[in-house]
C-alpha cells in the first residue's frame, strides 16, 4: 500500500454499502460500488446538470471531461501539439485543466483550437468557455490543494481519486494525532489497517472528512471496513487507481476547534509480494504520530528502520534503524512532524 489520507504499505521497490454496525463486507462493498471498481470516480450526472459549474470552472471542467473521454494523457496530447507546430508542455496543460490559470495569449488560443481537433470536439467547444482575463493569468491553488501538491506531487493517485474534491481536500480540518496499526500475516503480506486520528475543526460546521488509502498491488483489496468511531458515509473502491476512499462522518456538527475522534479498520486481501514499508503523508505539522507495525511469528524481518521523504516518491533521508520486541512488533513515535512523508520499512531474509 502506498498512500492514504494523510497515509501507506508498500510492496518491493516502492481512506458506499454499510450495514447497522457501520462494517461493510467484501461482497457488498463490490456490489454496491460497481461503478467505482471500475476505476471511476463516483459522478452525480442528475447533479451535474441541474447545477452546471461556473463559468470560470466551466473551461477545466470540459477539458478534464474531453480528456477522460478520450483517454489521452497530457504527455500525449503535448506530444500531439507540438507534432502541429505548438508547444504547450504538460505542465500548461495540466495548470489548464485544474483551473490554476487559462489560455490568453494568441498562441494559447491558437493551441485551444487545436486541442478542440485533437479531442474530438465541435469548433468553439473549448473557447467559448473561457472566462474573463485573469490578472497574469494565473488563480493561486486553494490552500489546502497547495498543501497536498508540495507533498504529493502533480497528478498524484490521491488527486486521481478524489477527482474535483481535491481542492477542497478536508480544509474543514486538521489532524493532530495520528495513530496507525499495521498487521502483516504469515506470508508477510498485509492484512490490516487500524487507524485512530485525532482531528480539529478549522471552520464551524465541519461535519466529515475523507480518507484514500492507497495499494501497490491489484490483488491486494478491502476486504472489510470497519469504522468504531464515527459513521461510514462513503466506500468506494477504484479498482483501476487501486485506491480506497472513504467518508467518515462525525456523527454532529463541530464548533470552531472543537475536537473529535475517527478510528477505523480495514481487512486487506494478501497481496502478491511481502510488504515491505508503510508510511503516511501529512500536509500540515502534527502533534505527534504514532505508528506500530506487527509482524506474524512465521514472517519475522532482518531488520527495520524509519525514514522521511519530503514529497511522495523522492529519495528517503533520514533513515534510522529501529528494534523489535518480544511481541514481534516495532513502532515509531514522532512529534511536531513536519509536512512531508513519514515512513517504516523492514527487510525479509529470503535465504539467498
Amino acid at each position: 500500500m502506498s498512500s492514504r489520507m494523510e497515509a501507506g504499505v508498500g510492496l518491493p521497490d516502492a481512506e458506499g454499502a454499510r450495514s447497522a454496525s457501520g462494517a461493510t463486507n467484501a461482497r457488498d462493498l463490490r456490489k454496491a460500488l460497481k461503478a467505482g471498481a471500475a476505476g471511476t470516480p463516483p459522478h452525480d450526472e442528475s447533479s451535474a446538470a441541474e447545477t452546471p459549474p461556473p463559468a470560470s470552472d466551466a473551461f477545466p471542467a470540459a477539458l478534464r471531461e474531453a480528456l477522460g473521454r478520450r483517454g489521452l494523457s497530457l504527455e500525449r496530447v503535448s506530444e500531439r501539439l507540438r507534432a502541429r507546430g505548438i508547444g504547450v508542455s504538460q505542465a500548461t496543460l495540466s495548470s489548464w485543466q485544474r483551473g490554476r490559470s487559462q489560455p490568453e495569449r494568441a498562441r494559447s488560443l491558437r493551441a485551444v483550437e487545436v486541442l478542440e481537433e485533437i479531442l474530438d470536439l465541435p469548433g468553439g467547444a473549448l473557447r467559448s468557455l473561457l472566462g474573463p482575463r485573469r490578472p497574469r493569468g494565473r488563480v493561486a491553488p486553494a490552500r489546502g490543494e497547495g498543501a497536498a501538491l508540495q507533498v504529493l506531487g502533480e497528478d498524484s493517485v490521491v488527486e486521481k481519486a478524489l477527482g474535483e474534491r481535491f481542492r477542497h481536500f478536508n480544509q474543514e480540518t486538521g489532524s493532530l494525532l495520528i495513530h496507525d496499526v499495521v498487521t502483516l500475516g504469515a506470508s508477510g503480506t498485509l492484512s490490516n489497517l487500524t487507524t485512530t486520528n485525532v482531528l480539529r475543526a478549522n471552520r464551524a460546521g465541519a461535519d466529515r472528512a475523507l480518507f484514500v488509502l492507497s495499494f501497490d498491488d491489484e490483488q491486494a483489496e478491502p476486504l472489510d471496513i470497519r469504522v468504531t468511531s464515527g459513521r461510514l458515509g462513503e466506500a468506494t473502491y477504484l479498482k483501476g487507481l487501486k485506491s480506497l476512499v472513504m467518508e467518515i462522518h462525525f456523527g454532529r456538527e463541530l464548533a470552531k476547534l472543537d475536537t473529535t475522534v475517527v478510528s477505523y479498520a480495514v481487512d486487506v486481501s494478501p497481496s502478491r509480494e511481502p510488504a515491505t514499508h508503510y508510511e503516511r503523508w501529512s500536509r500540515a505539522n502534527l502533534h505527534e504520530y504514532l505508528q506500530q507495525v506487527f509482524f506474524h511469528p512465521d514472517a519475522l524481518p532482518s531488520g527495520c528502520r524509519r525514514y522521511f521523504r519530503d514529497q511522495v516518491g523522492s529519495p528517503p533521508r533520514a533513515q534510522r534503524r529501529i528494534s523489535m520486541n518480544d511481541s514481534h512488533s516495532t513502532h515509531v513515535l514522532a512529534s511536531r512532524c513536519k509536512p512531508g512523508v513519514h515512513g517504516v520499512a523492514w527487510d525479509f531474509d529470503t535465504g539467498e
